[in-house]
């Protein structure tokens, strides 16, 4: 049995529990858009899901859908190994074109950006609000922490500062962050820290891929910014990734990572155990440096 857009059925995931139950030799197959409205009901299906998160288009499925170039999924022990060298023809061209429009595949359909603005919106003004039942006024404030995350990121939270501006009190906005986490928009990290300070705010916010920052900000945008949210969006599909006290990036508790352009230095991680430059605008690597396309084969 299959279902699509399970989550507009009311009572979707009873309704599956019972046909579950009832016929346990039915094997039943179901995709949703509203991922808020699916962590609902993953309740009452606990113990009888296999759960799928189907993340954006990685750069090696863009090449595939875009142009269908095959490069094979590359694994972060391969990148990291120093030898390893992919053939592309003009790769930072394509790679411009991904970070531009290419993590959402209806970039097909045309008018992605409208399209793009359109999901957003149902997001913030249906999605998120339903999962929460929320009221009008709290659909406001949060529409305005997505602007300010937009206007800052990435950005350490300040969250007095942000409470006063959005005239909330500061309880409520660790909430308001896992809401637009959970809905895809943006990604917490928090410092690599272990016990009860790991358990508070979050570090760092990002946005949650390229393609957000040249739709909700076309002019304040940074290339710099753009980098490093390409790479946690990437590299946190497949790793856990957290921020050290040296370096930009920690993953999986052991390689250390540099995000800059081509002329970036190796100042901030010499004499560090299994660091690395990343960098964007090269095609090849060479030693320890890395090119930042190269993440986006992970998957």
């Amino acid at each position: 049995m299959l279902i699509d857009e399970v989550h507009k059925y009311k009572n979707w995931s009873q309704e599956i529990k019972n046909i579950y139950d009832s016929y346990p030799d039915l094997q039943i197959v179901f995709t949703g858009s509203s991922i808020l409205d699916l962590y609902k009901g993953f309740g009452d299906l606990s113990r009888r899901t296999l759960i799928y998160n189907l993340e954006g288009l990685s750069f090696r499925e863009f090449l595939l859908f875009e142009e269908r170039i095959e490069t094979g999924q590359i694994d972060l022990n391969r990148i990291v190994s120093g030898d390893l060298r992919i053939e592309l023809e003009k790769p930072l061209l394509k790679f411009k074109k991904y970070l531009e429009y290419g993590y959402y595949p209806f970039y097909k359909e045309g008018h992605f950006k409208v399209r793009l603005n359109s999901i957003i919106n149902a997001v913030l003004e249906v999605d998120i609000p339903k999962y929460m039942e929320m009221r009008p006024a709290t659909i406001d404030k949060l529409k305005m922490l997505l602007q300010i995350i937009t206007e800052s990121a990435p950005f350490k939270p300040n969250i007095s500062k942000i409470a006063e501006m959005m005239q909330v009190s500061r309880n409520v906005l660790p909430d308001y962050f896992s809401y637009l986490e959970r809905a895809k928009m943006i990604i917490l990290l928090k410092a690599d820290t272990k016990g009860i300070r790991a358990l508070g705010k979050p570090d760092k916010v990002y946005l949650n891929n390229p393609n957000l920052m040249y739709v909700l900000s076309p002019d304040k945008r940074s290339l710099g910014s753009i980098r490093e949210v390409f790479f946690v969006n990437q590299v946190s599909a497949k790793h856990n990734c957290t921020l050290p006290s040296e370096g930009d990036f920690l993953i999986d508790g052991k390689y250390l990572f540099e995000v800059g352009g081509k002329n970036k230095t190796q100042k901030q991680i010499t004499g560090l155990q299994n660091a690395f430059v990343v960098k964007d605008d090269i095609e090849y690597g060479y030693g320890n440096i890395i090119p930042l396309w190269y993440f986006g084969l992970f998957y």
